[in-house]
This record gives structure tokens, sequence and C-alpha cells, in this order.
């Protein structure tokens, strides 16, 4: 969480088939309902419906940034709704942009396939296991990012080895074990 804003973030890798068109059109899911993630958060269905109301009664959209940088949006999100799976996006990066540029290239090479959202929690509770059900989120933003926390909304490239995914979701894991521990102290 990100203690000036109240903000916090929730990572998921896009959905399987994500491909970056030739007109930087990409697509996929940024979060999975029912499905506990490594900080043990769990996002309920309908989590998100009044949020998409609200932004889309205000005329807003949902930004698109670089690693959750709001001086580095890289494109928009045309589509961002909730089904029976989750919340799915569908948006264009901006190649006209340094970072939106990267990111295309990143994607098509297999190296970006990360999402992660930015919101605040609205409603919340915690279950017998200790998970956290979101319930109710105010959705701000959703950023490409290199290490998602959701390993079971991922890509595989195609071409890419279970071996290669599983030392990718490894790394990806150490890196938010470390995370959590900072944040900790």
């Amino acid at each position: 969480m990100d203690v000036n804003t109240g903000l916090e973030h929730k990572f998921a890798r896009f959905g399987e088939g994500l491909t970056v068109s030739e007109d930087a059109v990409i697509e996929g899911y940024a979060s999975l309902f029912g499905q506990t993630d490594q900080g043990g958060d769990n996002v309920q269905a309908g989590a998100y419906a009044a949020s998409l109301k609200a932004l889309e009664a205000g005329g807003q959209r949902v930004k698109m940034l670089w690693q959750h940088d709001p001086a580095q949006p890289i494109g928009v999100w045309d589509e961002v709704r909730e089904d029976a799976r989750g919340l799915w996006v569908k948006g264009r990066l901006l190649e006209s942009t340094q970072k939106g540029r990267e990111a295309a290239a990143l994607i098509r090479a297999g190296a970006l396939d990360g999402l992660s959202i930015g919101y605040r929690t609205r409603r919340a509770m915690k279950n017998d296991k200790g998970q956290r059900l979101l319930t109710e989120l105010e959705l701000w933003e959703v950023s490409l990012v290199t290490f998602p926390m959701l390993p079971s909304a991922r890509v595989a490239a195609k071409g890419t080895s279970p071996e290669a995914e599983w030392t990718w979701r490894s790394i990806a894991e150490l890196f938010d074990s470390a995370r959590q521990e900072l944040a900790r102290r």
C-alpha cells in the first residue's frame, strides 16, 4: 500500500493469448476473481462494479501506467469490464511515447507479461483462513509491470517451455517475498 495516498496495488499476469497487434492493442485480465494472491488477498466477483459505474458516469477512464508511475502514462484502456472470470481490459499502447514503444517491444518479445491494478479498498473482510476478501474496490489504474503477484493468471508465450515459466515464476515470487519483507520493516 502506498502510505501517502492509501492506494494499494494488486498484480496479475495477462490472461492467456496475450498479443500485441501491429497497432499496439493489448488485452487480458488485470484481476481474477476467487483466487488468493501471494499477499493473501482474494478479489470477489462484483468488486469493481460500483467503481466502473462511477467512472463511466463521470466520463472518466481507468489510467494505463508504466510500473504504477503516474508520471508515465503509456496508453489508454478502451474497455475495462468485469466478467465471470475477473477484470478484463483492452487498450492501446501509445507508441508515440518512449515507454509505450518499450512496453510494446517487451510484450512482443515475451519479456513483460504482467498487469497490476492500483486501487483503494472500500470494503473487505477476513475469512477463517486469514485471507482478506476484497468485496468493493475503487479502481484507479491498471499498469504494465514486470513481476505480477497472482501466478495463476499468467500467459505462456508461444514456444515458452514449462521449465522456463517455472523459473520466471520462482524469480517473481522471490522478488515479491523480498518486497513483502521490506514492507513489514
